[in-house]
């Protein structure tokens, strides 16, 4: 039987999420990959352990994750069952929806026919009558925001969600939401976009609009797919994500453009004593504008590596000055 740190809540740092009455993980754990059907369980559930004995209490998914979709929230809700359950008041379990996920009209997007269809199986596959935050995955270009927001609004109402979140929205649009949850009273608190040293497309606007509304962010891809780590700082090996030509979100050409900022980067990080990746996570929290940081992994080390960067959060002006400058060149 599994039996968690008796020491998980002494090192890990908890955020308050806007001016709402929930904390979160300075780390959190995502499911994006290496949690689905085609990956061994037994991986999955080490890296679930791991995370949770350090104080990660914070798991994401989607409706979509696997491969194939679908099957990292079934995945989930098995190694709730068998291991977690007694500890579901001490986690926060989110899901999102707003991916292709069946065929026909009504199988992605964010219409209230999806979106309602999409958390009633997404509880189902996870075993569960409630998720503690629910996100559109992100925004429709076709839907009203307001058939989103109520869509939303009704989870809660029904129970099925106490929190809502998006994701990937702009500023204006985050804004335009923002004020139709205000008039619905709806408990949406959290926007997670994306985030890191080489896109940080958040800082021009839409972190105004969060710090004015009083929201809270969790970024993911911190250590943009690879490029922030030691992987790539010799080269591009044959068997890594950019070396395989059938990446969608990585490539050969992304890598070099970068490697030796990176490289650069990397001497900073030494000088702090930090890897890249460390120094990475690190920089993303560094002025307490983000909440969370959403990690992905494939081993346990890698949980424990990520959350090694809460031991160093503190940046000179000089360094600051120092990372701007290679960023800027």
């Amino acid at each position: 039987m599994y039996q968690p740190a008796e020491d998980r809540y002494e090192k890990m740092i908890y955020n308050r999420v806007g001016n709402s009455g929930l904390k979160l993980p300075a780390i959190s754990l995502g499911l994006w990959h290496n949690f689905g059907e085609v990956d061994l369980f037994e991986n999955s559930r080490k890296m679930i352990h791991r995370a949770f004995d350090l104080g990660i209490t914070h798991f994401d998914l989607a409706n979509n994750y696997g491969p194939p979709p679908g099957s990292a929230e079934e995945t989930f809700g098995k190694i709730l069952k068998k291991d977690l359950l007694p500890y579901r008041d001490e986690l926060i379990i989110s899901s999102k929806a707003g991916y292709d996920m069946w065929p026909g009209p009504y199988g992605e997007w964010s219409s209230k026919k999806y979106l309602t269809a999409s958390i009633d199986q997404s509880l189902k596959r996870m075993g569960l009558d409630y998720v503690d935050i629910f996100y559109s995955h992100r925004p429709d270009p076709d839907t009203p925001f307001e058939e989103t927001a109520q869509a939303l609004d009704l989870m809660v109402r029904q129970g099925k969600a106490l929190y809502i979140g998006i994701s990937s929205y702009s500023a204006d649009q985050t804004a335009e939401i923002t004020a139709i949850f205000k008039d619905l009273k709806t408990p949406f608190i959290i926007h997670q976009p994306n985030y890191n040293m080489y896109d940080r497309w958040i800082e021009d606007g839409l972190q105004d609009v969060l710090a004015a509304n009083k929201l809270g962010s969790i970024v993911f891809s911190p250590l943009a797919q690879g490029m922030l780590t030691d992987r790539y700082l010799k080269g591009i090996p044959e068997d890594s994500r950019a070396g395989r030509t059938s990446s969608p979100f990585l490539n050969a050409e992304k890598v070099e453009e970068t490697i030796e900022k990176s490289r650069a980067l990397n001497e900073i990080a030494k000088r702090r004593g930090q890897t890249l990746a460390e120094m990475a996570v690190a920089w993303v929290l560094r002025d307490g504008k983000v909440t969370s940081v959403l990690i992905g992994a494939s081993k346990v080390s890698q949980i424990d590596d990520n959350v090694k960067a809460l031991e160093n959060l503190a940046f000179s002006n000089e360094e600051l000055d120092e990372i701007e400058a290679i960023l800027a060149n």
